[in-house]
């Protein structure tokens, strides 16, 4: 049951809600956000001391909402665990069979996707927790932003009909993720923003890896 922001945000920070609790690597992941969050703010810092240009309300704003998206995919991946199948996702997955927007979804989830429930959950958790790491260090923002549009779209539609549910959440999310998108948000204070001014690694020189990167991002 939630309580307030303040008390959520605490609870969730320090690995105490029930999401953690049931997961059975809760102090893991506590680990991995605060790696993922402090990381984020370094490369922030980075960026805003190594180049002017980066010392705008806009970029600040830009990186300020790209984190906490980042921070909303890493939370909302923690209800997909335990693996290989999730009760919650399990549960949320057999709702588009009964209120999916058109009845050509609720057959594809019905004969497709709960079938292969076991290979499915995981990679989804793996989806959605590597948006949220992507999204709080800025980095592949073009391509990452385009798979959470997907992601949200699939909900948007497969839930469309729920009667606890409102439509046009998903809507102002991709909407959101769009910007990103457009905007090239990871530009703004991330990761994608130090590869463009001094690639290094694997994302410099000609290499597939480099030439893929330098393409979509």
């Amino acid at each position: 049951m939630r309580t307030n922001p303040f008390t959520d945000t605490f609870l969730f920070l320090i690995g105490q809600t029930p999401d953690h609790q049931a997961s059975g690597i809760r102090y893991l992941l506590v680990a991995l956000f605060w790696i993922l969050a402090i990381a984020g703010v370094l490369i922030a810092k980075r960026n805003w001391d190594a180049d002017p240009a980066q010392r705008t309300s806009a970029h600040l704003a830009t990186w300020f909402m790209r984190t906490f998206i980042g921070y909303m995919w890493f939370q909302g991946s923690l209800w997909k665990l335990p693996l290989p199948i999730s009760g919650g996702f399990k549960y949320w997955t057999e709702e588009m069979t009964h209120y999916a927007a058109f009845d050509v979804h609720k057959s594809l989830v019905a004969n497709v996707y709960l079938p292969l429930l076991q290979f499915i959950n995981p990679i989804v958790f793996l989806t959605e927790f590597s948006l949220g790491a992507a999204f709080i260090l800025g980095f592949a923002i073009r391509p990452v932003a385009a798979i959470g549009i997907l992601f949200v779209a699939h909900l948007w539609l497969g839930l469309y009909q729920h009667p606890h549910e409102w439509p046009w959440q998903y809507v102002f999310l991709m909407f959101t993720q769009g910007m990103f998108l457009v905007h090239n948000a990871g530009l703004s204070l991330g990761l994608d923003a130090l590869l463009k001014r001094a690639p290094f690694g694997p994302f410099a020189g000609t290499g597939k890896i480099a030439v893929l990167y330098r393409r979509f991002a």
